[in-house]
């Protein structure tokens, strides 16, 4: 029924859990909350964990998915899962993955590693703009040297600021076009 590996105090434990006997017990619109608490009871019984606290069992996206997949009134009879104690707090994850899931698994963590390659390019593109431009001493000559050099770049940035505010804000359509449009009408 369980198998139990130890690793670092780490408790990790495979179960299958029969739902269908304690949510059949309620109105058919709470069936799926019930089949969740009923997941926390289980594991707090037999994760042995003292205070009989629901708060410390942490259940998985993933597994929460399974159980809402077809509905609140129809959550599944019984599940399969691995349930792996912390201290005093147990994480609860699903065995077996229906495709669909896996699917959105495999999707996510495909964003997550493209989201870490790009935060390393910008970290690498940093750390060249940094070499590339050397630091200059903080003396007051060079310092305002540098500034003066600067003041013309921003001046004309802040004009096309100010031109392109100007553009958004005009109307697109002139009025001779409608005027021609009516004289070809009235032709």
């Amino acid at each position: 029924m369980a198998e139990i590996k130890t690793e670092n105090k780490n408790i990790e434990r495979e179960y299958i859990i029969p739902l269908r006997r304690r949510w059949k017990i309620v109105p058919r619109y709470q069936r799926t909350n019930k089949a969740v608490k009923a997941i926390k009871e289980f594991l707090v019984r037999h994760m042995k964990i003292r205070d009989r606290d629901l708060s410390k069992i942490k259940i998985d996206k993933y597994l929460n998915e399974i159980l809402w997949q077809r509905g609140i009134k129809n959550p599944p009879a019984k599940i399969k899962v691995l349930a792996v104690k912390e201290r005093d707090i147990v994480k609860v994850s699903a065995v077996e993955l229906p495709e669909n899931i896996k699917f959105k698994k495999l999707r996510k963590e495909r964003i997550k590693e493209i989201a870490k390659q790009i935060a390393e390019k910008k970290k690498e593109e940093k750390k060249t703009e940094e070499v590339e431009t050397p630091k200059v001493e903080e003396t007051g000559e060079k310092r305002e040297e540098q500034e003066k050099k600067a003041a013309p770049i921003e001046a004309v940035r802040e004009m096309e600021k100010t031109a392109a505010k100007q553009a958004k804000h005009k109307t697109k359509i002139s009025k001779q076009p409608k005027r021609q449009f009516r004289q070809a009408l009235e032709k």
